[in-house]
This record gives C-alpha cells, structure tokens and sequence, in this order.
C-alpha cells in the first residue's frame, strides 16, 4: 500500500495506480469522510439540479413520485427507529 505525505496546504497526491483504478480525472470531486479514526475519500458526480429537474428522465421521475404520493404508497414513521423496524421486516 502506497504511502503519501501531506503538504503545504493540506494537500495530498493521490497514487497513481489507486487514481487509475478508481477511474478517476482531474477535476473529479471527492467526499471526504471521518470514519473510526480514517480519512476515507469517496468519489463524486456532481449532477446540476436545474439540468436534471428539467430533462425527461427528471420530470418523469417527479411525475412517479407525486403519483404515489397521491395513491397513499408512502409511510410516515415517528422515529428512525421505526423506519429501521419496518426496513428489517
């Protein structure tokens, strides 16, 4: 497993052979994430939320959803609790 150092400004060069693997590009975001004690990057799309809400597959999308709302296909929980009950039935 590659080894990197930090340097000025926080930064940190990804391997190549880790930059390759994962398909990634310069630009390409990342999340970055604490996870017990570790870094963990996690690679991104970022998706313009106008262009999506207005091409076909995002109305059509919106469409499905209000259409279920309205047929009673939904459920409300009173805690996350419940939410992982029903999940685990």
């Amino acid at each position: 497993m590659p080894i990197v150092k930090i340097m000025q400004r926080r930064q940190v060069v990804i391997p190549k052979e880790l930059f390759e693997k994962l398909h990634l590009e310069i630009g390409d975001y990342l999340e970055v994430k604490l996870e017990r004690g570790r870094i963990v990057y996690i690679p991104k799309k970022l998706v313009d939320r106008d262009e999506w809400y207005w091409s076909e597959a995002g109305q059509q999308a919106i469409a499905e959803a209000l259409q279920e709302i309205e047929a009673g296909k939904v459920k409300e929980f009173e805690d996350v609790d419940d939410l992982i009950e029903e999940l685990d039935s």
